[in-house]
């Protein structure tokens, strides 16, 4: 086995919800779990290791993983623990397949967010302790900074960010498991309130619940499977963890990630390689700045993105599934919701959002502010 292809066999997702009040993250996880197993057409006591991601700050609970197993029918099975997006998760199960270690495994990751009372505070416990915590910044206004810097740098001006804003909330009025679905006009992207100025509200994702499981198989069983999607290549990385070095308009950590994705798929040329594109928007602005990380942006993504290019219907949809801005900020679920729109584009199963062409897909997930670490996925028929 060690050494073959790795596909994704099954996936299963509760849809995203601006709060669940009604339904606790176990019970979302057993429902996406449920969904996932049929949908890979195995029972929980085939599957030899399951990845959960989760931040025990962003759970209230210390050693997460232990309360995991229960619901995913991962009892006395080994489950690795993942802090960061269910895309690093991805990839440690496409790691572990690979290596010959295992030839089934699920992945796991759920958003919350409707739990935490304070979630900046959270955030703000990332920051470095000694020179910048002690100074009290709202982590958006870093954000707000690295927004100032691309829109100096010609790489997110003001209105190409309100063309994305228009763009994916849209993308989610056509998605059924989508939170934050909206028709906006440029207008009133400019004109909404701007807490961390320039960002202005419509450019930051509304955070959502909901969960999602993955389940992973090795080549010989993924052959034998309904529609599998096969992960040519991964790569992550992280970048400098202060303010004071590291790079504020080039997305280092999407860059190195993506030469490392690209590296393992083969493909030499990623604007020929792929048919489109899930990256992250938790702000309007990344979804530019990661699309040139990515080299699919040919150092002119803001002017591609104010004449429609990355429209579902334009030369490389990006985002289709309404991303961040349409779906909700999934904490560390985002990257596998970006998954879940690929798998289901490729097999042909995205209804009304439905791409012409679908053949070949990179998927692209940031942890988040304050951070500077992420990771990439391509994925394939």
């Amino acid at each position: 086995m060690a050494g073959g292809g790795v596909a994704i066999i099954g996936a299963g997702w509760v849809p995203a919800r601006a709060a669940s009040p009604e339904q606790s993250y176990r019970e979302m996880t057993y429902e996406a779990a449920v969904r996932a197993y049929r949908d890979a057409g195995v029972s929980h006591d085939e599957i030899q290791g399951f990845v959960t991601c989760a931040e025990d700050l962003l759970e209230g609970t210390s050693i997460f993983d232990e309360y995991t197993p229960d619901q995913m029918g991962a009892v006395q099975k080994p489950v690795h623990t993942v802090t960061g997006d269910g895309l690093y998760g991805l990839a440690v199960a496409w790691m572990k397949i690979r290596g010959g270690v295992m030839d089934l495994v699920a992945v796991q990751a759920h958003s919350k967010a409707s739990n935490c009372l304070d979630l900046p505070k959270v955030l703000h416990y990332a920051l470095d302790p000694v020179f910048t915590r002690p100074l009290v910044p709202h982590p958006y206004a870093l954000a707000a900074l690295e927004f100032s810097a691309c829109g100096a740098a010609g790489v997110a001006p003001l209105d190409a960010a309100a063309a994305v804003v228009v763009k994916n909330r849209g993308n989610a009025l056509e998605n059924p498991i989508a939170a934050h679905g909206a028709a906006v006009r440029p207008d009133e992207v400019a004109a909404s309130t701007s807490p961390f100025r320039p960002l202005r509200s419509l450019d930051i994702a509304a955070h959502a619940d909901g969960s999602v499981v993955l389940v992973l198989g090795g080549e010989d069983r993924a052959r034998k499977s309904r529609k599998p999607v096969w992960v040519r290549g991964v790569g992550w990385s992280s970048e400098s963890p202060t303010i004071e070095t590291r790079s504020w308009v080039e997305a280092d950590y999407c860059r190195q990630s993506a030469a490392l994705a690209w590296k393992t798929a083969g493909i030499s040329d990623p604007a020929r390689g792929v048919d489109f594109a899930e990256v992250d928007d938790s702000f309007s602005y990344k979804e530019l700045q990661h699309l040139e990380a990515l080299g699919l942006g040919g150092g002119r993504a803001a002017e591609r993105a104010r004449a429609g290019a990355f429209a579902r219907g334009g030369e490389f949809p990006v985002n289709a599934s309404g991303g961040a801005l349409g779906m909700g900020n999934l904490l560390e679920a985002s990257g596998l919701y970006r998954v879940v729109e690929a798998v289901l584009q490729i097999r042909g199963e995205a209804g009304k959002r439905q791409l012409a062409r679908t053949r070949t897909a990179v998927v692209q997930s940031w942890r988040g502010v304050p951070s500077t670490s992420g990771a990439v996925a391509v994925l394939a028929a």
